[in-house]
């Protein structure tokens, strides 16, 4: 079985996995208006880092923080990253891609290429392998969890560090811009008066490795999918075809009533909620809670699915379900239990879902002690 063993997350709202379960469950949120940042001529609302907490100048801020992330998760995690038995997993979107901006000093522009930014990482903790790099739009951070279940299970790796990391920049936020896609306020995921989603800063780390038994406090990687649709190059599909088929693949024949609740991507965008509960009632799932964490952070892109999976263990580790930020009153036509404030439950199970651009989608299903 592919077990975590340890994990972090490096975000506005902490710098450690504690912190940030802490901020999230208080209700508490970064998000807040930019104006003039960058140059760009819009406003928008994102959830950034404070740039001066690292200092690092050998290493981008992408980097630093991606560094910090893996740093922290490796204090708990008994794994020596020297060896050939360790493989490390980068999921990002983005990258360094702000070093195209020839206003960028100190790197060279090379640094942009994914590959190279992976490097730096992995060579800053002396693993010799070649890092994998996990580049499948907003799915990355699932997609790379999944990579990493097939790379132990095949044997060949002891341990795999997935860190997931995307820090935002004038060439993102006003490619969102561009798209019309971001709200001009915080965003309400699932809601009647949603307008866009709002972006965010972070970093994540989930390390895993492979056991034959497992404790019951022991959170398992239990199965997972990856379904594309090709509905669209940035639109999802109406009948929620790809994250239909990632949820029935993913849950396979497990019992939906040992689920505690999906966290959904919940993006906070006209298209991607309504897709999502088109997904989950076909899936048979409209009774299972769903909540979105896109109201605490906004969309940190490669770093969601990290992001997201971690602070979903952490919640049913105290017996929590969490609430969906910014949500007040139903805005999809499809019938959903979105948790409008945090729930007890006494379930040990979860599903992340995520989907993206090009018709990408991804569940991946998380078991405290396995499955039963």
């Amino acid at each position: 079985m592919i077990v975590c063993v340890a994990h972090n997350i490096t975000s506005p709202l902490g710098m450690t996995s504690a912190e940030n379960y802490s901020a999230v469950k208080a209700g508490l949120s970064k998000l807040r208006q930019y104006d003039g940042l960058w140059g760009l001529p819009e406003p928008f609302v994102a959830s950034l880092i404070e740039r001066e907490a690292f200092t690092d100048n050998r290493h981008t801020i992408v980097e630093q923080m991606a560094i910090h992330s893996v740093s922290k998760a490796l204090e708990n995690a008994g794994i020596d990253t020297t060896s050939e038995k360790v493989i490390f997993i980068i999921s990002t979107t983005k990258g360094n891609v702000f070093l195209l901006d020839k206003r960028e000093q100190g790197f060279p522009q090379e640094r942009v290429r994914l590959g190279m930014m992976a490097r730096q990482i992995t060579e800053y903790f002396g693993n010799p392998n070649e890092p994998i790099v996990v580049s499948n739009a907003c799915i990355s951070g699932v997609c790379a969890q999944i990579e990493a279940m097939r790379y132990l299970e095949g044997g060949g790796y002891d341990a795999a560090v997935v860190v997931g990391v995307d820090v935002q920049s004038a060439f993102i936020v006003s490619g969102f811009q561009s798209l019309k896609a971001l709200s001009p306020e915080q965003c309400k995921p699932f809601d009647a008066n949603r307008r866009g989603l709002n972006l965010g800063d972070a970093a994540a780390t989930v390390i895993y490795i492979r056991k034959d038994k497992v404790a019951e406090n022991e959170w398992v990687a239990c199965r997972g999918a990856i379904r594309n649709d090709a509905n669209h190059i940035s639109g999802p599909s109406r009948t929620g075809e790809g994250s239909y088929r990632a949820l029935k693949a993913t849950l396979g024949d497990i019992d939906p009533a040992t689920i505690a609740f999906i966290n959904a991507h919940g993006t906070a965008t006209p298209y991607n909620d309504e897709m999502e509960s088109v997904a989950i009632e076909r899936a048979g799932l409209s009774s299972i809670p769903v909540n979105s964490l896109k109201g605490y952070y906004g969309h940190t892109m490669g770093a969601a699915g990290v992001l997201e999976t971690v602070i979903s263990m952490q919640a049913i580790d105290d017996n929590n379900i969490l609430g969906t930020r910014g949500f007040d009153t139903l805005g999809v036509t499809h019938p959903l239990d979105i948790t409008s404030c945090n729930r007890t439950t006494a379930k040990r199970a979860f599903i992340k879902l995520l989907s993206g651009f090009g018709g990408c989608n991804a569940a991946l299903l998380m078991a405290k002690g396995g499955l039963q």
